[in-house]
């Protein structure tokens, strides 16, 4: 703010302070109206899950989420042994399990081309599903090498886990795989940002160093970090990489996971021998 002379008396110049209010109020709106599309994208995609499901089922698969017993998923699981089961088995097979962005991966045997994949996904699962159905839905198998994507739906608003506690959860399936293979190559892809549970992210990254300073002391783990090719140029998830649910990801968003993770793939393992 500045002073002026006009007939002898001292003035002040209020036009700096207007154009600063003004600018201010700018600002605010516009993180205002950053949050309201944000709210709107994510409510317009619960909607369009709503319906794209019939009520009972978007019912049961809420709920099987939010339990803890492995046992919820235990149909799931026998579907996946009825899909995978007839193939041969050579001991070339990568195993892919975790959660719904596994099973969601349509492209996923094209992706990781010349890799052989096998795709353990299953709806909301959780790390310590994975330690219950390790044994069925990867050790018989006697895979080349394990792919995990694991722990994003332990951590959710109102309902996180502690970064030890996922850390033990992943140490626990670790140990259940290697009983059987003892130098089994393991690879944990690490908790992704969503828009959905953004709020949690510090707690997701706190769980992401665990796991990955753990693997780091260990040999044949691996930790592969896609954050931060999902992330736009504001620091927030991309929303071109996800869904309108805000949590999976678009066909953009496995095309990151694609390049980043078929390249350290083959960079640790190796193509398959002929």
């Amino acid at each position: 703010m500045s002073k002026i002379i006009a007939g002898g008396k001292w003035r002040f110049n209020a036009l700096p302070l207007v154009i600063c209010h003004s600018l201010v109020r700018q600002q605010v709106e516009q993180a205002l109206m950053k949050k309201i599309l944000k709210g709107v994208a994510l409510l317009t995609g619960f909607l369009v899950l709503a319906l794209s499901w019939p009520a009972w089922q978007l019912y049961e698969e809420i709920q099987k989420a939010q339990s803890e017993d492995p046992l919820v998923w235990e149909d799931a699981i026998i579907a996946l042994e009825s899909s995978t089961g007839g193939r041969v088995r050579d001991g070339q097979e990568v195993v892919f399990v975790g959660s719904s962005s596994i099973r969601l991966w349509d492209s996923l045997a094209e992706d990781m081309s010349p890799l052989t994949v096998i795709q353990h996904g299953f709806g909301g699962a959780k790390l310590n599903d994975l330690v219950h159905y390790a044994r069925r839905l990867v050790n018989a198998w006697q895979p080349r090498a394990v792919v995990v994507f694991a722990g994003t739906n332990d951590i959710s608003p109102g309902a996180t886990k502690s970064p030890q506690q996922l850390l033990e959860s992943y140490q626990a399936f670790v140990a259940t795989v290697r009983a059987d293979q003892p130098d089994v190559p393991i690879f944990y892809i690490g908790i992704t940002p969503s828009p959905l549970r953004w709020e949690v992210w510090p707690v997701a990254q706190a769980t992401n160093a665990l796991i990955e300073q753990w693997s780091d002391e260990n040999p044949n783990l691996y930790f592969i970090d896609t954050s931060a090719a999902l992330m736009g140029r504001d620091g927030e998830p991309d929303p071109d990489n996800y869904r309108l649910d805000g949590l999976h990801l678009t066909e953009q968003g496995y095309r990151v996971w694609r390049d980043i993770i078929r390249e350290r793939l083959l960079d640790e393992i190796g193509a398959p021998e002929q």
